[in-house]
């Protein structure tokens, strides 16, 4: 994880808006780094789709996300829909 960065946020989003993208983009990191609870992650991920129900916003979102982090929110979600394990958890080597 890069250290002290600031995760893309719309200023036209209202506050419980920004609330559910950085809940998501949180457990994205967290997929990352210690892993999370499948169910959990895709009901983030179904907030997430509330506030950025388009694809192109999502994929612009996940390469600033990607770039800022060094996290792939597409990996991410691949791994729960695929996922057999209620953990997910991306290695990385």
């Amino acid at each position: 994880m890069k250290p002290n960065y600031a995760s893309p946020l719309d200023i036209d989003w209202t506050t419980a808006e920004k609330v559910k993208v950085t809940t998501f983009y949180i457990l994205v990191e967290d997929a990352y780094e210690h892993g999370v609870d499948r169910d959990n992650l895709l009901a983030a991920y179904r907030g997430f789709k509330e506030v950025v129900p388009d694809k192109g916003t999502e994929r612009k979102l996940d390469r600033e996300f990607e770039a800022l982090s060094g996290y792939s929110m597409y990996t991410v979600i691949q791994m729960a829909r695929k996922g057999v394990s209620q953990k997910i958890r991306v290695r990385v080597s």
